[in-house]
C-alpha cells in the first residue's frame, strides 16, 4: 500500500487530551477503510504565521500511514468537515524516516544546515552592485540615472 504523512492543524481553544482525541479519531477512521496509522506524534500547540479562522495559535498533529488511497481521501473528507480542524496537508512518500520527525527533535540533535553557497550573507565576500551607466535597462550608455516621469525614447 502506498505510505503517506499528514499534518493537520485543530483549533486553538480545544484542550491537550481533545487534540489528541481527534488523532485517535482519524486513526479509526484509516483503519475502517483498510489502512493503518504506522505513528503519530502530538507536536502541541504553536503559533502560526498568519490568522486562520481568527486563531493565531493551533494544536499540530502529524500522522505517517499505510492505506489505499481510498482511505485517505475520506479520511481527508472527514477533517475537512471536522469543525475543529483548520487545515489538512496530505504528502506521498516512498518512505517513511526512521525515529522522531524534525518538529519533535531538540535544536542540538538536529543536523547542521551546512554551507549556505554564495549567498553572500556576513562574512563572505560583498559582491560589486553594478552602477547604472553599465546597465542598458537603466540609463544605458549616457550614466545617468533614467527620469521614471518622463516617458522614454
Amino acid at each position: 500500500m502506498p505510505l503517506y504523512e499528514h499534518v493537520f492543524i485543530a483549533r486553538q481553544d480545544l484542550s491537550n487530551a481533545q487534540a489528541e482525541g481527534l488523532i485517535e479519531h482519524f486513526s479509526t477512521v484509516l483503519a475502517d477503510n483498510g489502512g493503518k496509522v504506522v505513528e503519530n506524534e502530538y507536536w502541541g500547540v504553536k503559533t502560526m504565521a498568519y490568522k486562520i479562522n481568527k486563531n493565531r495559535k493551533g494544536h499540530y498533529a502529524f500522522l505517517k500511514s499505510d492505506a489505499p488511497a481510498a482511505a485517505v481521501q475520506e479520511m481527508e473528507r472527514l477533517m475537512r468537515l471536522h469543525d475543529d480542524v483548520m487545515r489538512v496537508l496530505t504528502i506521498k512518500v516512498e518512505k517513511h524516516t526512521e525515529g522522531v520527525s524534525v518538529q519533535m527533535q531538540k535544536r542540538d540533535e538536529r543536523e547542521d544546515r551546512g554551507d549556505r553557497g554564495d549567498r553572500g550573507g556576513f562574512g563572505g565576500e560583498r559582491r560589486e552592485r553594478p552602477s547604472f551607466g553599465d546597465r542598458p535597462d537603466r540609463g544605458g550608455d549616457r550614466g545617468e540615472r533614467p527620469s521614471f516621469g518622463a516617458p522614454r525614447r
